[in-house]
């Protein structure tokens, strides 16, 4: 905000506000990334009124107090709003010959220098604060932006041909369609330079679908935020979310949460695609073998403790999690779920949606969950101490606990507990068991052909070669069934480590992670990378892939 914060500070100190002690102390305290002004501020060692008094004396600039200054709404088309932005700067009045300008930052030579030419007037600046400045941007822009925004969106519902349709909304309908034919999770609508990029994501990778004139983005936005009635078209700066259900073919109706967030291009847009149809899914379709499947199918029965899925994002633990539950669900277990959003609606399950906003965070939500007196749980993710203690609280007193976390490996989640503040005794007592996975590209099954495996893959996945059948190891080709990328679909790789006495003793022993997982090898667990070469001799996926997402798998 304050463009040359050392000069500011020597004002401030010749002036007698600041001294070295209070400059000192500022340095050691603020955070890496806050200027020492701001956190001066913070620390209520300076005020804004004052710093705005001595940049204006050192410009030799008068100061308003722009708070309680009334504004013609018609000045903001004297300053374009981008300008306005990036300068800071609020235009006040226009007497015919100059425009009066307040800004904040007076120290700022390339907004004196650079405004005057850019709006091509006379100016003369003021000097405000810089939380009346924020303001007043808002207040100033907020109906000149909404006005045009609502312009956008009339162009866009009005512009109808023969059929009552407008241009706008069978491309965005045609959007969704197509990405719905190609089974894809996301869809992403990018503002570059001259261009509208659309890519959908596809069995985990991005594929560029088409490219649009720059002109299209403010009515695409416009038509998927009346689509979703939660956003509002005339809020461009701040992030938005919002909620579609939109009908892409005969009987297939699909969810779309929508994101938006403000570029340097103008307003981007995720689309997550959440296509109910791919919560029928059992533990076999998920990529689990038959030996595995046993083991978690008799986990997820258990009647208490907390079973964790861990993995980085876009590893589908959200998935596996919906499909546990839809495997588990029967009339004489009540099921409740606290998500950040819910993403699928699960008939027969009591859904709950944190709203941090209003106070209901994950804790707030589960402590209202235990009194509802729930058979089972699932928690979206675990994400601090007091979440942690409430979930391994309802799992010892006789809760069945899903949940999920982020780490790399299954033994590295007893560190990810310990490390946010639980007691490695806690851990040690209510968790059952710990699965790691990684989604990887299933070969399509019409056209794989047979692959190669070189020998730095074999050293790699710990394959011996000698012991190949002809024809063993498949490789992508591609088809119209795939749509010439030679994979279709994906499945799970998994690490499922099961706590027993030995391991909770080593628990209890802070014992480190590699040392857990040694013993997990001994109990039997399979890395990820070994269930990957399970599939890879299988025919069902590549040694690439398996390479690729097992990258930091030990051998």
């Amino acid at each position: 905000m304050y463009s040359n914060e050392s000069y500011l500070l020597e004002l401030l100190t010749e002036k007698g506000y600041l001294n070295q002690e209070i400059i000192q102390y500022g340095q050691s305290q603020k955070a890496p990334t806050e200027s020492l002004i701001d956190f001066l501020i913070k620390a209520e060692y300076l005020n804004e009124s004052v710093i705005a008094q001595v940049e204006a004396d050192s410009a030799l600039l008068p100061t308003i107090d722009l708070a309680n200054t009334v504004i013609d709404p018609q000045m903001a088309s004297t300053v374009a709003p981008e300008l306005a932005k990036r300068f800071r700067a609020v235009p006040i009045s226009d007497d015919g010959f100059s425009l009066t300008v307040a800004i904040d930052d007076p120290l700022n030579l390339e907004t004196m220098d650079s405004l005057p030419q850019l709006v091509n007037r006379d100016i003369s600046f003021v000097v405000a604060t810089a939380g009346a400045i924020t303001a007043k941007l808002d207040d100033l822009y907020a109906a000149h932006e909404q006005a045009a925004a609502a312009a956008a969106a009339a162009a866009a519902m009005d512009d109808a041909d023969a059929d009552g349709e407008a241009p706008i909304i069978r491309l965005v309908q045609q959007m969704l369609v197509d990405a719905y034919k190609m089974r894809a999770s996301d869809i992403h609508i990018e503002p570059m330079e001259n261009r509208l990029r659309i890519r959908y994501r596809v069995d985990g990778k991005l594929i560029e679908v088409a490219t649009h004139p720059k002109k299209l983005l403010s009515p695409i936005v416009a038509r998927l935020k009346v689509m979703s009635s939660t956003m509002s078209i005339a809020e461009k700066r701040l992030p938005q979310d919002g909620r579609i259900q939109v009908e892409v073919g005969p009987n297939a109706m699909i969810d779309l949460r929508v994101s938006s967030v403000p570029s340097n291009h103008g307003e981007s847009i995720v689309m997550r695609i959440l296509d109910k149809s791919a919560l029928v899914l059992g533990l076999p379709q998920l990529g689990f073998f038959s030996d595995d499947e046993a083991i978690f199918d008799r986990l997820i029965t258990l009647p208490d403790g907390i079973i964790l899925v861990t993995g980085p994002t876009g590893s589908g633990k959200t998935t596996t999690l919906y499909a546990c539950l839809n495997h588990i669900n029967r009339p004489d277990k009540k099921i409740i779920t606290v998500e950040d959003p819910v993403e699928y609606e699960l008939s027969g399950i009591n859904q709950v949606m944190v709203k941090a906003d209003i106070g209901m965070t994950f804790a707030a939500a589960l402590r209202a969950m235990l009194r509802q007196a729930p058979n089972i749980i699932m928690i979206g993710e675990i994400r601090d101490a007091e979440t942690a203690n409430i979930a391994i609280n309802a799992s010892l007193t006789g809760h069945l606990v899903f949940s999920t976390l982020h780490t790399n490996d299954a033994p590295g989640a007893v560190a990810r507990l310990a490390d946010i503040g639980i007691k490695r005794f806690l851990i040690a007592s209510a968790v059952r068991a710990i699965m790691a996975q990684r989604l990887v590209r299933k070969l399509c099954d019409r056209c794989k052909v047979d692959g190669i495996l070189t020998e730095k893959q074999a050293r790699t996945l710990n394959i011996d070669m000698s012991r190949l059948q002809p024809g063993q190891i498949k490789g992508p080709n591609g088809c119209d069934y795939c749509r010439n990328g030679g994979f279709k679909g994906r499945m799970g790789l998994f690490e499922i480590f099961e706590i027993d006495d030995e391991v909770r003793h080593m628990i209890n022993e802070n014992l480190t992670t590699p040392q857990l997982r040694h013993r997990a090898r001994e109990l039997g667990m399979r890395t990820l990378r070994e269930d990957g070469v399970r599939k890879i001799l299988a025919g069902l996926t590549s040694p690439e892939e398996v390479i690729g997402v097992t990258m930091g798998d030990a051998n």
